[in-house]
């Protein structure tokens, strides 16, 4: 839940009313009233950052859907503080469920978090409208690396916000012989050890790479294949999670896995035991990126938030909260001034700072067109739901 904005009186203009004694002095004058100016302090003491670049705001509400654990409290708080707009945060664990109620006609969404295969379905649709890039200067803040994708052609749809490698986690304390590729996660040793995303795109494709097939098959027999793969993973794993996977690692729940990237890094700070390793088949990679719905109602609110929240004095804080691979190179470089206890971590670790090997030999998730349909009832029937 968003905090009550904060007020505070910074200053009181007083008036001394002074006694003339003289005949016919004229009367006092009246006291001017006090001058009352907005606290920018959140009640957890963040103080927050003007904006780099002041939007003109008229709605009193915005309305987010995203990614469960994605946004940092003091965006929010500190939004409602400068921009007097109320945040509405509703949350999703995959993207079909996002892609399914924004299709079954929720209109009331202003800005939502797709990752990658999913945007182009949403545009083929209709979902989403274009970007009005004269109110977003906050694209200057990104590394050229993260725009003009295929999924995107000229960012015209979407912004970055963060990416990863969906790849394997294990604790070094309880698993002495850890596995080197996605394959090696169906052996026996680690039947009801295992923690894995509630994710159809990634586990399936994950099964395909063992199989040698491209993770983006639409080829139906190959699909199959993969089912009967992915079936017999299932009855090794004792958890599916998108919404906190780490904490059943962290909790000694379960030994090893496969979790979001900013999961494995946050695991590994806490315990240094947890190590992330890219395996020989290729790691799937992945970006997640602001969007408009196409009916949104508050569309000045949302450029005034994506501005704000990705200017460096605000993105920084991605570091400390969800440690991704971070699109926003000016937010980095301000970390490393200002925050130096988040940058070298964040810099130094395999996770957040992959490999060039493991990155050019990772595998990106696409629309699959039609074939979605396949992959939705693979995912139904092999974890019987």
């Amino acid at each position: 839940m968003s905090k009550n904005i904060v007020w505070k009186l910074m200053a009181m203009v007083m008036m001394t009313t002074l006694v003339l004694t003289a005949c016919g002095a004229p009367a006092a004058e009246p006291a001017a009233p006090a001058v009352v100016e907005k606290n920018m302090t959140t009640v957890d003491g963040f103080v927050c950052p003007q904006p780099a670049h002041k939007m003109e705001v008229t709605s009193k509400e915005l309305n987010l859907y995203v990614w469960t654990e994605y946004i940092p409290t003091e965006w929010k708080d500190c939004f409602e503080l400068v921009y007097d707009v109320k945040i509405n945060h509703d949350e999703y664990s995959s993207n079909e469920e996002m892609y399914a109620k924004l299709e079954a006609g929720s209109t009331n969404y202003d800005v939502v978090l797709p990752t990658d295969y999913i945007i182009k379905l949403m545009i083929n649709k209709g979902m989403l409208q274009k970007l009005d890039k004269a109110k977003l200067p906050s694209f200057d803040y990104l590394d050229p690396n993260y725009l003009d994708l295929p999924f995107d052609p000229g960012n015209e749809y979407t912004m970055p916000y963060e990416g990863g490698l969906d790849s394997i986690i294990y604790n070094s304390a309880t698993v002495p012989n850890p596995p080197t590729s996605f394959a090696d996660l169906w052996k026996e040793e680690y039947a009801g050890r295992i923690v894995l995303l509630d994710d159809s795109r990634v586990v399936i494709g994950m099964a395909l790479l063992t199989l040698g097939y491209d993770v983006n098959t639409t080829d139906e027999a190959q699909l199959m294949e993969a089912k009967e793969k992915v079936a017999e993973l299932v009855k090794n794993t004792k958890l599916f999670d998108s919404d906190s996977p780490k904490t059943a690692l962290i909790a000694g729940d379960v030994d090893l896995g496969i979790v979001w990237t900013g999961e494995a890094y946050t695991a590994a700070q806490e315990d240094e035991n947890f190590k992330f390793l890219y395996p020989s088949e290729g790691a799937i990679l992945w970006q997640d990126n602001w969007a408009i719905p196409a009916s949104a109602p508050h569309v000045d609110a949302v450029y005034a938030w994506i501005n704000y929240t990705m200017q460096p004095d605000m993105f920084y804080l991605m570091l400390r909260d969800f440690p991704y691979l971070n699109p926003n190179k000016a937010a980095i470089e301000y970390a490393k001034i200002n925050h130096p206890d988040l940058y070298e971590p964040f810099v130094s670790s395999n996770v957040t700072n992959p490999p060039a090997e493991a990155l050019a030999k990772s595998h990106v998730i696409e629309d699959v067109g039609d074939a979605l349909v396949i992959y939705d009832t693979i995912w139904t029937e092999v974890k019987g739901e």
